[in-house]
Order: structure tokens, then sequence, then C-alpha cells
């Protein structure tokens, strides 16, 4: 039986520079239980270190709550790209190769924020020393092949920004890019972003927060029409298979 699940997909922890210090694994949890969530990813900047944290904060609250193991992947072109799977074992295998192809400049907690490294219980285990807010030397295609490769959904980030978005960067959605879904951010007008680019038009389409503060978890949200809140139901509801669907947008 398919039932409606509320998922926001794109909600960075306080292990990206940019991520409040509030954004724990349990904090996480907390707020995205009180928003009604049924599903969230977890996707900080090149990195996916707070993400099994997060899964067994969620596990702790009762279990309702399903966590995804995702990363926000900025490619050699400044395009910024969600990597989403089931398991963190495949974000933490995906992780090796992102860390392989940063810059070897170490981060600046002054200039650029602290990148926490936390437990389920909000305990501080470390801290990661990598520019994390900086673009790997990858290319789009690399990216989306090697997300692919490790048997991830890929989903382009708030399409509608300016900035590293890759309508913003490129000017269009290359043909050849196997580009799963895409997301648009709070306040966009689909409609008006059809008709400046006619050539989306037929495209999955779902809309997350991008949250970086406690307060904007579950800003936005998607639903699906899902058997369950796993991956491979999610990658049906973008193909509309088997009566899966997107729902709506919030």
């Amino acid at each position: 039986m398919l039932a409606r699940f509320r998922a926001d997909l794109h909600i960075h922890t306080c292990l990206s520079p940019c991520g409040d210090l509030e954004m724990s694994p349990r904090g996480i949890v907390e707020a995205a239980l009180e928003k009604r969530l049924d599903l969230i990813a977890i996707c900080d900047h090149n990195t996916a270190e707070n993400i099994a944290a997060t899964v067994r904060a969620a596990a702790r609250a009762g279990g309702r709550l399903k966590v995804l193991a995702g990363m926000e992947i900025c490619s050699a072109e400044e395009v910024h790209i969600l990597a989403l799977f089931e398991r963190p074992e495949q974000a933490l295998d995906l992780q090796d190769l992102i860390y392989a192809h940063l810059p070897p400049r170490s981060n600046r907690p002054e200039v650029f924020g602290e990148q926490v490294i936390a437990n389920e219980l909000d305990e501080v285990e470390g801290f990661n020393d990598r520019l994390l807010i900086a673009a790997t030397d990858l290319e789009a295609a690399a990216v989306i092949h090697a997300v692919h490769q490790r048997g991830g959904l890929l989903v382009a980030s708030h399409i509608d920004r300016p900035a590293y978005s890759i309508l913003g960067q490129l000017g269009f959605i290359p043909p050849d890019l196997e580009i799963d879904g895409l997301e648009i951010s709070k306040g966009c007008h689909l409609e008006s972003l059809l008709a400046r680019h006619p050539d989306l038009a037929g495209r999955p389409v779902i809309r997350s927060s991008d949250a970086h503060f406690i307060v904007d978890v579950g800003a936005a949200w998607t639903e699906f029409l899902l058997a369950e809140p796993v991956l491979a139901e999610m990658v049906l509801a973008l193909r509309a298979q088997g009566g899966r669907r997107i729902a709506g947008l919030s």
C-alpha cells in the first residue's frame, strides 16, 4: 500500500562550515520530528562524517524519522550537486573520492566557520580541517558518474539560484548529464522558472530547505507517494513508476 511521506532532502549539519553550531545530529532530528517530517537527508558540503551520528540520533528518538545519507558536492564548474544514498557507508565511500579531489588547503575557521564532527549525543568528537567549502576538481559529469556507480541518486541543487547552481553556472542543463531530479528553493515559483527555462518541462522537481539553521529544518519539503521511505522508492517516484510519484511541494 502506498502512503504519503513528507521529505526534506537537503539539510546541513554543524560539519558544514556555513552550518550553525546548533545543527547537531540530535538537534536536527528533534527539529525534523517537530516539523512532522518523515524523511530527511543529511547533505553537508563535500563530506559525510556526520551522517551515521544522525542515523543513530533518529533511532534513539524512536526510529520514526528516516535519515538518508547525502552529500552536497561542489564540482569543478562550481555547480552544487546532491548525492543521496540509502546507507552511510555508500556516502563515506564517495567521500574518499571527494577528499582526494579537494584542494590541499586547510579550513580557516575564523573566515569560513568551524567544521564540527559530532555524535548522536551532541558531543564534539573532532573537527574536520579540510577546506570543505571549496570546489573539487571533478567536473559535474565525473561527479554524476561516481554517484551512480555507487548506487546513489543525483539531484541538481537549488537550480533557481544565480550562484552555485547548474543553471547559474552553465545557463542550461547539458542533455548528456544523467541527472535524476532537480531541486528548487523555498519561495521559488516553479511556473515562472519553467517559463524562463522551457527545456526543463517534464523533469522531476523537488523542493528542500537547504537548512543551515535549526529554524529552517522543514521550512520547505516535498511530499512523496511511496510504499516506504527508502531510496529505491524515491527513484521510482522521480520516474513516476509503479504508482510512486511526487505528490506535492511545500
